[in-house]
């Protein structure tokens, strides 16, 4: 409301224009005014484009407590879930949202960009390439949500042990999506971004479908998922390789190691982490039906080991232990007639 306010007064109009509108604009036409000649603004990274980052983080919070109290809230409340289940749900639900949109978004601009049939667009004038408005505010926007990643740790009140895997993934995703916007990577990072945010979307997804089915009715989805996400850091590693080793020119060779190495080094650990996560489901899956083999066990063998007990007895033993009960009952009630 600070900001909104400012714009309205005349002293404060250019200072929180910063933060509100995009900033760095190199087509020549200024996008206050009219635009009746459909004139393409054209804009490029700068150091004001923080400040617009820092005002629509504080969007993002904003749309995170609509989205989850509003959406998510009621929807769990009709679920009965576990505290752990909650946290997945919820984290889940907000993320697919995120992912869904920002892939929408991106498709959208891969195909007003004509990528799709033409690869050499994505690296053609690097690095004075200038973005569209619609390009620049992707890259404004992705950067305020992982920022506000941060902030949401307090809001949420995400206890401590569970904070380190959050931490991570808003540090990452700043400083992967902060350095290719800075740098002039922002048609490469556009596609490669879209196919990470296709794979996230359908993951989180099943995760969601998982918490809710209780059955199990839909496990098998898992191996859709697992081969999506083997295509996609395929299809990431070979188009960053092809883009910024083979293609690029004008580039410095300390510039192309920096950005292959971040790229490569996300793809490894994006491994690393799916092996592990695969590994540990497989080895709770078999704890679990061990755990129910062993039940299963002891309820049959309970009964089978009280009858070789009788049946180690002699045959009159046996009789009055299957007797005993109605043989006692009996004598209760002749001491009572008597």
């Amino acid at each position: 409301m600070i900001f909104v306010v400012g714009i309205m007064l005349q002293p404060t109009q250019s200072l929180a224009s910063t933060f509100v509108a995009l900033r760095h604009n190199v087509s020549g036409a200024d996008p206050s005014q009219e635009n009746p000649m459909g004139v393409q603004y054209l804009y490029t990274a700068g150091w004001k484009d923080a400040c617009a980052v820092f005002f629509y983080t504080l969007i993002c919070i904003i749309m995170h407590a609509i989205l989850q109290e509003y959406v998510l809230d009621k929807i769990s409340k009709k679920l009965h879930l576990s505290k752990f289940k909650l946290s997945r749900f919820n984290e889940s639900g907000q993320l697919v949202v995120f992912y869904a949109m920002s892939f929408l978004w991106g498709l959208d601009l891969i195909v007003r960009e004509q990528y799709v049939g033409n690869l050499q667009r994505m690296w053609e004038g690097y690095p004075d390439h200038p973005m569209i408005f619609l390009h620049k505010m992707f890259f404004i926007i992705q950067l305020a949500y992982y920022a506000h990643m941060l902030p949401e740790l307090y809001f949420q009140k995400v206890k401590k042990d569970e904070q380190k895997p959050k931490i991570q993934h808003a540090v990452v995703g700043l400083l992967i999506i902060g350095t290719a916007y800075f740098l002039g990577f922002q048609r490469i990072a556009l596609v490669l971004l879209t196919l990470h945010y296709f794979c996230e979307c359908v993951a989180h997804a099943f995760q969601l479908v998982d918490i809710v089915d209780k059955e199990g009715k839909f496990a098998k989805l898992r191996l859709v998922h697992s081969g999506l996400f083997i295509l996609t850091r395929f299809a990431t590693m070979v188009l960053s390789a092809l883009t910024l080793f083979y293609s690029i020119d004008n580039i410095s060779q300390s510039t192309r190691i920096l950005m292959l190495s971040m790229v490569f080094g996300l793809q490894g650990y994006l491994f690393y982490d799916f092996i592990s996560n695969f590994l540990r489901s497989k080895r709770e899956n078999s704890s679990e039906e061990s755990a129910k083999l062993t039940v299963s066990a002891n309820k049959t063998e309970k009964p089978k080991k009280q009858k070789k007990k009788e049946s180690d007895l002699p045959e009159a033993d046996q009789n009055s232990a299957q007797s005993s009960p109605k043989a006692a009952g009996n004598n209760v009630r002749k001491t009572k007639v008597k």
